[in-house]
């Protein structure tokens, strides 16, 4: 037997660094169900893991996954109400965004952030494409900036194009397996491809028509930047999934709102009309931006629908 971590999977077969010794392709023996969820896949990228010869020494197969320190989801794109697990065992996450070509959506970010606060996975949100910021896109990165970081999340800016940022980046990285994420078009793969040449990863792009990011990674893959400095490159994420989060507990994961819960008159307070709420007296003070509230709303919303929580 011998132990290794998952780089790639696609379809039944998964490609495994083995710790001490080359890497390997295996498949999985028998069916693993490892947590509530329904999920199309039961093995991810960054997941450690047995491996062993089968009885007829012609194969190799995974016999055993190791409990997972976290993990992150997104809605499957076939199946309804299941999961796909895009990676696991994360030290960080880049969130690479940007304010063109195309513009990051404050609501996806926020979706993001959710979940990485919910599986404890410290962000960093990379606003890549600086090159192309003009006045109008400075001036709303720099208010974006400061809202993001209010909240106590780190920022970077960067260009793959004139390497601005890169050696922050490399920083940052160093020593880490971080997770990299953001919508399609936002320069993931150029980025990484700056960060280690070598990986000669697929890029295209962004629609002129509708400024629409098209998906050049298909698969989640874990790549080796340096010495003990892995990222994985993640698809393009439209939707992440919050399935594992109640709607009335939705606020423990905006810090913002978290640090001010204790000051609500009611302990329930869900912060849409009740009374002597902390968290509604932040909005109208403008402690809490309202994008950010907004998407608080619509966010819980889903949950309710999604969870079949009624009130």
């Amino acid at each position: 037997m011998k132990e290794g971590i998952v780089i790639e999977t696609t379809g039944s077969w998964y490609e495994i660094d083995l710790i001490e010794g080359p890497t390997i392709q295996a498949r999985l023996k028998g069916k693993f169900r490892l947590d509530k969820l329904k999920v199309t896949n039961p093995i991810a990228v960054g997941d450690k893991v047995v491996v062993g010869n089968t009885d007829d020494d012609e194969s190799i197969v995974i016999t055993e996954i190791r409990e997972r320190k976290n993990k992150i989801i997104r809605q499957s794109p076939r199946k309804k109400r299941h999961y796909q697990i895009i990676a696991a065992n994360i030290d960080q996450a880049l969130v690479v965004a940007s304010m063109i070509r195309p513009r990051t959506k404050k609501g996806f970010l926020s979706r993001v952030l959710v979940a990485l606060q919910y599986y404890n996975i410290p962000p960093v949100v990379v606003f890549n494409k600086d090159d192309l910021y003009k006045k109008p896109e400075l001036k709303k990165y720099e208010q974006l900036k400061s809202e993001i970081e209010e909240i106590g999340y780190s920022t970077l800016k960067t260009s793959a194009i004139t390497k601005d940022g890169l050696s922050a980046l490399q920083t940052i990285i160093q020593n880490k397996v971080s997770v990299v994420t953001g919508p399609s078009g936002v320069g993931k793969s150029s980025l990484l491809n700056q960060l280690q040449p070598d990986l000669n990863l697929k890029t295209k792009q962004v629609s002129n028509y509708n400024e629409k990011g098209q998906h050049t990674t298909t698969f989640a893959r874990m790549h080796q930047i340096a010495d003990h400095s892995y990222v994985i490159d993640t698809p393009g994420i439209k939707e992440y999934g919050l399935a594992e989060i109640d709607a009335y507990e939705l606020s423990f994961y905006f810090p913002e709102m978290k640090s001010l819960l204790a000051d609500c008159k009611f302990n329930n307070c869900q912060h849409i009309n009740e009374p002597k709420c902390a968290v509604l007296k932040a909005v109208e003070n403008g402690e809490i931006t309202e994008w950010r509230y907004q998407s608080y709303l619509q966010i819980r919303e889903e949950l309710l629908i999604e969870n079949k929580h009624y009130l």
